[in-house]
């Protein structure tokens, strides 16, 4: 097998790797936010993944009691402090008693309509701020942030128009301000990168705070016409797209943090993509891609405790998450925890070129990690590839290891097809699933002549790896391995 080559200057420049993906996750709706559950899996997120805030729908939903009282919010906000995390309120959507129509959204019935009385939602987010701050302390809660709605641009998620959205998000941003001056707000919170200079015009005009620019957006956004389903979008998506629209966007923010609020490899939320190892391949290569255009990168969701459709009772059903109904680690969790464990000096360039093959080495002090990638849409070519990768350098290596996520490593979807693929588990089998999910790391061979080091890996199909050198500043030797 001939391998692809690629070459850096492990000595030359670097450029900062901000870890704006873990600045924020998302969520199922509020109140799944009070389960034992959820909460377990936040913490696992949370110390393993780095998350700091999490985001969720359905802050004003009637299930949660928020028109009369801030009772069972206060709850959720204390948990989620109490794990380290911080709440990024979304404030979506219409309490019934508000609402200027009967249309919904979701299982729950959401309501999506505009407000009947503005000056009534207006106190109602001014009495919620003001709760915030008496039990938090201001200084705390003007280091949240605030969002108003949720895709506002798609008619399943607000009736209203363009121009009540802009009204709905300046009577938003004033009443929070009212309460605490350096309250941080944002939005539009929309779909598909639609809105932002709208947005940002309409603040301008109104003399409106937008302290962030917020918008969403999944690689099958522009290919929902193409009919066979999922898997269809996404064999006819664009490659790399989601960076092009993150260059977009970037641009039309201005100045302005840019937030993406949500993003997956896939708006559907019964695909079984989510549960491979291609969501682990389509994750890093995005999130890298992403470096230095986006202030904070908010995949979509932690975990598959989510209702918005029903609740689902298969383990792997192609849900959202990271992490299974049982807790589960998917190669996605994998993805972001090899991610979590990179430094933030991003080596650059990286010289060479391949359809499917790529490659980024990032340093964090005397340790080097080497991430490669082997991936291609559904229904396209994609082989396995040996890939060798030259690193110029002074430094010699005294140890190398290797974590791999393809089809036999980290991959419990796997293992639960093999056991038949039980609809309800065992104790038992949760436990052997979560053992099959992890990442295993294995000594690597390697090869260093005058002029630096030789990496070679060997990269099936939708296959990723991650080697870590450790170096040493002393003479290099010949070889190690």
């Amino acid at each position: 097998m001939k391998p692809i080559e690629f070459r850096c200057n492990l000595d030359g420049p670097v450029i900062p790797l901000p870890h704006v993906w873990e600045r924020l996750v998302g969520s199922g709706r509020a109140v799944l936010a009070l389960r034992a559950d959820y909460q377990e899996q936040l913490q696992r997120a949370h110390q393993e993944l780095g998350f700091e805030s999490v985001r969720f729908h359905g802050l004003f939903d009637d299930d949660l009691g928020t028109d009369h009282s801030f009772f069972n919010l206060h709850r959720i906000w204390d948990a989620l402090l109490g794990l380290g995390v911080r709440p990024f309120v979304e404030l979506s959507f219409m309490p019934a008693a508000l609402a200027s129509g009967r249309a919904t959204v979701f299982s729950n019935r959401a309501n999506v309509t505009p407000p009947k009385d503005w000056k009534a939602w207006a106190g109602l987010v001014r009495g919620l701020a003001a709760s915030a701050v008496a039990r938090y302390g201001a200084a705390e809660v003007e280091r949240w942030y605030f969002e108003v709605w949720n895709e506002p641009n798609l008619r399943s998620f607000w009736r209203g128009t363009q121009g009540e959205y802009f009204r709905l998000y300046q009577e938003t941003a004033r009443a929070l301000r009212e309460i605490a001056p350096a309250i941080r707000v944002g939005g539009p919170a929309t779909a598909q990168n639609a809105w932002i200079t709208e947005f940002l015009a309409a603040c301008e005009r109104g003399h409106t705070p937008a302290d962030f620019v917020s918008t969403h957006h999944y690689p099958t956004d522009h290919v929902r016409h193409v009919v066979g389903g999922t898997r269809a979008q996404l064999a006819a998506m664009q490659r790399d797209i989601l960076r092009e629209e993150a260059q977009d966007a970037r641009r039309r923010a201005g100045d302005k943090p840019l937030f993406y609020t949500e993003w997956n490899t896939s708006a559907d939320g019964r695909d079984p993509g989510h549960d491979e190892p291609y969501a682990a391949a389509f994750i890093i290569r995005t999130v890298l891609q992403a470096s230095g255009l986006v202030d904070a990168y908010s995949f979509w969701t932690f975990s598959d405790i989510f209702d918005e459709q029903s609740f689902p009772s298969h383990e792997f059903h192609g849900g959202f998450g990271l992490l299974t109904l049982h807790g589960i680690p998917k190669p996605s969790y994998r993805a972001f925890q090899l991610l979590h464990r990179l430094g933030t000096e991003l080596v650059m360039p990286v010289d060479g070129m391949h359809a499917n093959v790529a490659v980024w080495v990032v340093r964090h002090g005397s340790r080097a990690t080497l991430l490669a990638l082997n991936s291609a849409p559904p229904d396209h070519d994609v082989i396995a590839a040996r890939v060798a990768v030259h690193l110029a350098t002074a430094a010699s290596v005294r140890g190398a290891t290797i974590e791999r996520i393809d089809e036999t490593h980290a991959n419990p979807k796997r293992r639960w097809l093999e056991l038949g693929a039980p609809e309800y588990l065992r104790p038992a089998e949760v436990a052997e699933l979560d053992a099959a999910s992890g990442l295993r790391a294995d000594p690597h061979p390697v090869t260093r002549d005058e002029t630096g080091i030789q990496v070679s890996i060997d990269l099936p199909p939708n296959g990723l790896a991650a080697v870590t050198l450790e170096l040493a500043d002393q003479p290099p030797g010949v070889s190690h391995g």
